[in-house]
Order: C-alpha cells, then sequence, then structure tokens
C-alpha cells in the first residue's frame, strides 16, 4: 500500500478539482448560453435540491469512513479495515436506493406546496433521482481510500464522472431545445446519470485492483468488531458531518424556495425571477465556487492527517498541518476575492454574454474568502472529533441567512443581489464560529500579519486589473481587455508575494512534485 502524505494527497485532490471545475465552468458557460437565463434558471431549481437530498444521505459517508479506516489503519487492523468498507457498502447500497426513490416520489410534493415556485423544474427533479442512489454508493469508495490517504482514485473517479456528465447534458440540452426549456433543463438534469454511473465503474475496477494486491498483514491480533458497533460508529461520525456538509447546498436550496417568492413579492414578473435566479445561482454562484477546488482539496486532506496527528497527542503537528493548509488557501482565496470584485461585469460579459450577473458576482467575491477560512476549520474541528460543531455553527448562521434573504431580496433595487449579501453574512457568522471553537480546542489563531501581506499583493494586482482593463477595453474590446487584465494582473500578485514577504523559496520548496524545480526562482525573486 503506498500512502500519500498530506500535501501531496491534496494537490492530487487539487488538480482533479481544477479539471473537474473547469469542465463544470465549461459546461455552466455553454449551457447558459444554450438555454439562457430562464432554462438555467428551471435547471437550478432543480440541482440544488438533488445536491441537498445526496448531502443528507450521503455527504457524511466519505468522511465518516475515510476516519474508521484511518483509525484501523494506524493501529495495523487491515483486517478491521476490510470489514469497514465491507459493512458500510452494503448497508448504503440499501439505504440508496430508498433514497432515490424517495426523491423521485416526492418531487411532485415540493411543486405542489410552493417549495419549487415553476412548475416546469418537476421533470428536472425526477430525472435525477437514479443519480442520488449511484453518486451514494460511490461515496463508500472513495471514503475508503481517503481513510488509507490514496486520493487518486478519488481524483479519476470525479474526473470520469464530470466529463461524462458534461458531455451528456450538453448533447441532451441542445437536442431537446427545440422542444421547450422544460424538456432541454430535464435532458442536462439528467446527464449527471451516466456521469455518477461511469465515477462508480471507475473507482470499482481501481478497488478489485487494489484489493487484488492486497493490504499488509495485521500486526497482532484483533476481534472481529460487530455489524452494530460498525454502523453505531459509522453514525456517531457521518451524521454530524453530513449535517454540516449539507448546510451550504441547504443554503442554496433555501434560495430556490425564498429566493423567487420573495422577489415575486418585490414586483417582478415570473419571467423576470427565473432570469434574476439564474444570474445569481446559474452564473454569480457557479464562478465565485472554483477557487474552493483547492479548500475542498485541502479540507479532505486535512481531516485523517488531524485526526492521526491528534489522536496520538501529537498537538504541534495538528497546528504545523492546519497552518499549512490555511496558508496555502489564503494564498489562492483573496486574490480571487479581489479579483473578481474589481472585474465582475466584464467577466460575466466575457464568459456568460451578459453583464447582467456582474452586480451578484461582486458581492459575492466576498464569499470566496470566507468559504476558504470555513472549510479548512471545518476540516481542523472534524479531524479532532469535534464532528457536530461545525453543524451547530452553520446552523445558527443559516437562521441569520433564512431572514436577510426574506428581507433583503424583496427590496427591489437590491433583489438577487439582497440574498448575494445574505450568503455572505452567513458565511462570515459561520467562520467566527469556527474560529472561536478552534482556538478553545486547541490554541489555533489565524496568522492576521501572513493573510494581511496577502491583500497587500492581492490588493495589486486587483488595482492593476482595474487600470488596465479600463485603459484597454477601449481599443480591445472586453474580452481581450478582460484577459490581458487578468494575466498581467496575476503576473503582479506573484512578484508581491515576494516583495511583501508573504511567501518564502523555502514554502516554495516544499510544494510537492515541482517545488524543488521552481525554488530557484521564487529565491531570485526573493531578493
Amino acid at each position: 500500500m503506498v500512502k500519500n502524505t498530506f500535501l501531496r494527497g491534496a494537490m492530487v485532490l487539487t488538480m482533479a478539482g481544477i479539471v473537474v471545475k473547469i469542465l463544470g465552468g465549461a459546461n455552466r458557460i455553454l449551457l447558459s448560453r444554450l438555454l439562457g437565463g430562464e432554462g438555467i434558471g428551471l435547471y437550478q431549481m432543480a440541482y440544488p435540491v438533488y445536491i441537498l437530498f445526496l448531502s443528507i444521505a450521503g455527504a457524511g459517508i466519505p468522511i465518516a469512513v475515510s476516519i474508521m479506516v484511518a483509525e484501523q489503519a494506524a493501529r495495523g487492523n487491515y483486517s478491521g479495515v476490510k470489514r469497514i468498507f465491507h459493512v458500510t457498502t452494503g448497508t448504503m447500497a440499501i439505504v440508496a436506493v430508498a433514497c432515490g426513490i424517495g426523491m423521485a416520489a416526492g418531487s411532485q410534493a415540493l411543486v405542489h406546496y410552493g417549495l419549487i415556485r415553476d412548475e416546469r423544474a418537476l421533470l428536472a427533479l425526477i430525472v435525477l433521482s437514479p443519480a442520488l442512489v449511484i453518486s451514494m454508493m460511490t461515496c463508500c469508495f472513495r471514503g475508503y481510500f481517503q481513510g488509507l490517504q490514496m486520493m487518486t482514485p478519488t481524483a479519476v473517479s470525479q474526473m470520469v464522472d464530470q466529463f461524462v456528465r458534461v458531455c451528456t447534458m450538453l448533447a441532451l440540452a441542445w437536442i431537446l431545445v427545440p422542444y421547450g426549456l422544460e424538456k432541454a433543463a430535464a435532458g442536462a438534469a439528467f446527464g449527471a446519470v451516466p456521469g455518477a454511473l461511469a465515477g462508480l465503474l471507475v473507482i470499482s475496477l481501481l478497488y478489485y485492483r487494489h484489493s487484488r494486491q492486497g493490504l499488509p498483514t495485521d500486526s497482532r491480533h484483533f476481534p472481529v468488531r460487530p455489524v452494530g458497533s460498525v454502523l453505531s460508529r459509522l453514525a456517531v461520525l457521518a451524521i454530524p458531518v453530513a449535517a454540516a456538509n449539507m448546510l451550504l447546498p441547504a443554503v442554496s436550496s433555501i434560495d430556490v424556495f425564498i429566493v423567487p417568492q420573495r422577489l415575486e413579492a418585490a414586483g417582478y414578473s415570473m419571467h423576470e425571477v427565473t432570469t434574476m435566479f439564474g444570474y445569481l445561482t446559474g452564473m454569480a454562484n457557479g464562478l465565485v465556487q472554483l477557487p474552493a477546488i483547492l479548500t475542498i482539496a485541502l479540507a479532505t486532506s486535512l481531516v485523517p492527517a488531524v485526526s492521526a496527528a491528534f489522536s496520538g497527542g501529537h498537538f504541534d503537528t495538528v497546528l504545523q498541518r492546519t497552518h499549512t493548509a490555511m496558508r496555502i488557501a489564503n494564498t489562492i482565496t483573496i486574490p480571487a476575492c479581489l479579483g473578481l470584485a474589481v472585474l465582475a461585469a466584464p467577466i460575466s460579459q466575457l464568459l456568460y454574454a451578459t453583464a447582467a450577473a456582474g452586480p451578484a458576482i461582486s458581492v459575492l467575491s466576498i464569499a470566496v474568502f470566507l468559504i476558504g477560512l470555513q472549510q479548512i476549520t471545518s476540516g481542523l474541528l472534524q479531524g479532532m472529533g469535534h464532528t457536530a460543531i461545525p453543524l451547530f455553527n452553520m446552523a445558527a448562521a443559516a437562521v441569520i441567512k433564512i431572514v436577510l434573504s426574506w428581507h433583503l431580496t424583496a427590496i427591489p433595487w437590491l433583489a438577487e443581489v439582497g440574498a448575494a449579501w445574505a450568503t455572505d453574512a452567513y458565511l462570515a457568522v459561520a467562520t467566527i464560529l469556527n474560529l472561536y471553537f478552534a482556538h478553545r480546542y486547541i490554541r489555533y489563531s489565524v496568522q492576521a500579519s501572513y493573510i494581511g501581506k496577502l491583500f497587500l499583493a492581492a490588493a495589486a494586482m486587483a488595482g492593476t486589473a482595474w487600470i488596465l482593463y479600463n485603459g484597454t477595453v477601449p481599443v480591445l474590446g472586453n474580452g481581450l481587455a478582460t484577459v490581458l487584465a487578468m494575466v498581467l494582473a496575476a503576473v503582479i500578485y506573484v512578484i508581491c508575494l515576494f516583495v511583501f514577504r508573504a511567501i518564502s523559496a523555502e514554502d516554495v520548496a516544499r510544494i510537492p512534485v515541482i517545488g524543488t524545480k521552481i525554488a530557484p526562482v521564487a529565491k531570485r525573486l526573493g531578493k
């Protein structure tokens, strides 16, 4: 068995996440152009509900299984590792089928009771139910490999899943557009089914190959754990994690239930409501989630890494790994936050052929930074065994989100931008609470001076981007001016990282695979 280090595992997942997000971003752009604001709004009324069901039923499984597997592997109980996988996989097969049936049967009720405001989204909801069954099964395999700190199977599965999904949904949407937006949105939603099936097939084949190679022999004799004991431990770990993980898509689902209704109350027509909802959820939300590919990978790798160190009493190692994850995350999320803020409208015009999503993108750019902080601190708390803390923190923050979304979205001059401000407030509260408990349990504190340096470098980058764009757009047009501003601003940011001493050549050298190769260049920049 080959074990990846914490950073190497995070890098593998990050690379996979980049591929997945590039495919997803391209898909969102093409789908938005193909379906328009109204069509993408129909799709977004269905897809977050699917994500909510998946979060409720399966989001806690990978982390819970990875923790259980990591615990047994650390003790040398590899027969226990196998038993955990077999018991959890068999149980989840039954649960997955029941959840898929429940989603299909409950879709009509969501529309009937007005929770889904546009009845044309019903068909898209129904066709997503098989994807729920398949995705829940895949969670068990991913948790098994992640517990052994083998991130490549998860990464390959995710990429295959996304590639097949994107190709299928674009093809079906294009074919069905002549038959109406309702059928086109349903065709796009159905793309999740063959994608999930392809991902499950790939990771199953990788598991078969891995099992043929075999795990190491047990370090000593271990008693066989009863099925009830395994499932009890799974529930204790998975339920709080699942509940915490589901709150972020649940908040998006809250937008599905609240934003259209409150936009109607503000005086907008159903056509305007669906279009504005598409700007917020289909365009702005998708864009600001792109930097999360790194923070999700870091948090995923951090959980078993922290768990192993914390259970052994190595608290300095816990802090070191958390600081490393946070530094890497902030290096990406802070410039992304400021860059999106100053180029929101141009980027919206470039990607979606409309600048109308610009205001929502600009406001939600704050969420880029907050999401990184929230995910890393949640990973730290979960790794230490405090899996319920992120749940309580996010639940408290969600109340604020609901209240603000209800009131701000109904203000005509704010409209969907009011919901964006509510999302920022929700993430800010959840992050502050996470940081409080992280400090309370292990004396973790954010490295404020380091973050300050990053903001200085990012501010120089954002200023450069704004000046370059406004100076060149009359000559080059929006597309070329936006790309040129982003590229040159990125160069300025890298240079400023070394000028402000926010990063050193030694930091660069620790990057897996490529660090030692680019460290000499970084050393020259830092002089």
